[in-house]
């Protein structure tokens, strides 16, 4: 449709959809009639940087005036935390625009339109190169099942299709000699000679590669062959449970659920399409089951229609949705990050850039000298984490860091040394940091802003009452971290949070059981809470787990005798932990440990200590 200009009418909502194949963007007038539409390339947000990401908009806004409203979903964005920083790129493009934010299933899912009467709830059953369910209710809870990509997941997709059939040729190969029709299908539209040279390609295959062996599944079964036929039969079968899964959640048994097909292989393919369908009446009987008759992008034009030009900019976060915590989190609020010691200036170092290299390192020195008694001034607080750890060790809990950056690796590192230390079970002490294993050596983007992604962190660690919940945050105000912290009280665990802000205010109702403030300082390089801060965690964390290590008898005088002789250097230590225990020689020390397995409280019982 040709770029006419709206004339008088008094607004235009822009949509804009972003996959990972393409991008569709398109304008409609205030009636919802399509001004233009346009596509761009594709925009998965896990995979753009944040100036990709403005790239991209950018690109967009430039082929469409400026809309009243802008309604956005892009693959990718699974977290509050993602939808906040797609607000955030739109609002530095589309200045003072309101902006929904979403994902691309949920554009997808208002793209069939309101709920209809009788209807409890609406789900996205979607099967195109990955699968996933999405679905809400009338009263607007949300749920998902599968969309755990091509190797945890992908059930009845284009993928799996492809994955299966490639297998099932192999396999009746090695079983009797065969190569089938499937086979030979499959051969030929790879343009392979021989089934050997499927492992070469199967290596350096994409998911995309594939998922594009589907049509010859779906061609092969229109000929009654009967290996594709199984094939489509489970994707079918494996499809309609995730669907019926997810609308478990969101209705009670025999409430009306619509279930709306969206994706390329249900929406290409429509005898699969009834076989899930029937597959999904099979376990939910009175099912509603459609495909979806509109584009994806529209659900987005109406998201961004629903819009007023009363609300906030689309540069404001907006609050997490779940749980039953408060809209606007106190104890994170960034208009007061400026108040933390942490981000304030060190008076002496304002000339860092030009000082000699040796007054820096004396400058340096001397703020680490401050350090110890500013964690002595916080003594008795640390004193009751102690014993609450040490307590919930004897009770059969685990103490958990929780953090972000240096915090977080500085929560793993104290963790990762308990076991050969104290041969503690890997479990006691655990390490959780924003962003997962990838923010131990590289930086996360966002991964400390997501207050739900801590809350999860521990409900799938499994974190319980007799655990201990310490959350570590330079500045005392990271959001991964408080939201751990909730959801800690809420489960009822012990918990503490260790910043370096004294200037840290919490209203009472959101405080953790100890706030451990050490008035440190601020950092000679302003802002750097790898430096002093990172230093201090070290120091407490170290106190934290040798001093509840050694209440629960993991040392004897100040022995290791529980040590884990992993190595060459251990096992000499353990050898000589055993000398002087039993007041033996290295060949007695060293015989009662083998004898023990190099288990050293054992071999100093075997050894001749009583103690």
């Amino acid at each position: 449709m040709g770029k006419r200009d709206p004339g008088n009418e008094s607004g235009a909502f822009l949509g804009v959809e972003c996959g990972g194949t393409r991008t569709v963007a398109m304008l409609v007038d205030t009636r919802g009639a399509e001004w233009h539409r346009t596509s761009f390339g594709p925009a998965n947000l896990r995979l753009l940087s944040d100036a990709q990401l403005n790239r991209h908009f950018r690109a967009v806004k430039r082929e469409f005036p400026t809309p009243t409203a802008i309604g956005i979903g892009m693959a990718g964005a699974r977290t509050e935390a993602d939808r906040n920083r797609i607000r955030d790129a739109a609002a530095k493009v589309w200045r003072n625009i309101p902006c929904h934010a979403t994902n691309d299933l949920e554009t997808a899912l208002a793209a069939d339109g309101d709920a209809r009467s009788g209807v409890a709830a609406r789900v996205l059953v979607l099967s195109g190169t990955g699968s996933c369910c999405h679905g809400r209710n009338r009263e607007g809870t949300t749920r998902k099942s599968g969309g755990w990509g091509h190797l945890l997941g992908d059930k009845g997709s284009g993928h799996e299709i492809g994955m299966r059939a490639l297998k099932a040729a192999v396999y009746y190969l090695d079983l009797d000699g065969r190569w089938t029709t499937l086979g030979q299908r499959i051969l030929r539209a790879l343009n392979l000679n021989e089934p050997d040279q499927l492992i070469d390609w199967v290596r350096d295959a994409s998911k995309d590669d594939v998922a594009a062996l589907a049509p010859e599944v779906f061609a092969a079964a229109a000929r009654r062959d009967k290996i594709a036929t199984d094939i489509l039969s489970g994707a079918a079968s494996s499809l309609a449970k995730d669907a019926v899964n997810c609308a478990a959640g969101l209705a009670s048994k025999g409430g009306k659920v619509r279930f709306v097909f969206h994706g390329g292989v249900l929406l290409n393919q429509p005898a699969f399409a009834k076989k899930v369908a029937a597959r999904i009446r099979e376990r939910w009987p009175g099912a509603e089951c459609a495909p979806l008759q509109r584009d994806s992008v529209r659900g987005a034009v109406e998201l961004a229609m629903k819009l007023t030009p009363h609300r906030p900019p689309s540069g404001k976060p907006k609050a997490p949705t779940s749980g039953t915590r408060p809209a606007t989190p106190k104890p994170w609020d960034t208009r007061h990050l400026a108040q933390s010691v942490t981000e304030q200036r060190h008076p002496a170092s304002m000339n860092l850039d030009t000082m000699p290299v040796g007054s820096a390192i004396d400058l340096m020195l001397a703020g680490d000298e401050t350090i110890p008694l500013a964690i002595r001034r916080e003594k008795r607080k640390i004193e009751w984490v102690v014993r609450k750890v040490a307590a919930a060790f004897d009770a059969g809990g685990r103490l958990f860091y929780v953090g972000a950056g240096t915090s977080g690796r500085l929560g793993i590192l104290d963790a990762s040394e308990c076991p050969p230390t104290f041969r503690a079970d890997p479990e006691m002490v655990q390490g959780i940091i924003a962003g997962g294993a990838r923010a131990i050596a590289n930086p996360i983007e966002g991964a400390e802003d997501d207050p739900e992604a801590g809350a999860r962190a521990l409900r799938f660690r499994g974190v319980a009452k007799k655990d201990v919940v310490v959350g570590i945050a330079a500045s005392g105000r990271t959001p991964f971290v408080w939201g751990a912290l909730w959801e800690a009280r809420k489960i009822g665990a012990a918990t503490a949070l260790l910043c370096f802000n004294p200037n840290l205010k919490v209203a009472p109702a959101d405080r953790p059981d100890r706030i451990i403030a050490p008035d440190i300082g601020p950092e000679i390089l302003t802002g750097s809470t790898r430096l002093k801060s990172g230093t201090a965690t070290k120091l407490i964390l170290n106190i934290f787990t040798t001093l509840a290590m050694v209440r629960i008898g993991k040392v004897v005088s100040n022995l290791m005798v529980d040590v884990k002789p992993t190595n060459v250097k251990l096992r000499d230590r353990a050898v000589r932990i055993v000398q002087e225990m039993a007041g033996c020689d290295v060949g007695k020390a060293r015989a009662a440990l083998v004898k023990a397995g190099w288990n050293v409280k054992q071999a100093c019982a075997i050894a001749g200590v009583r103690r």
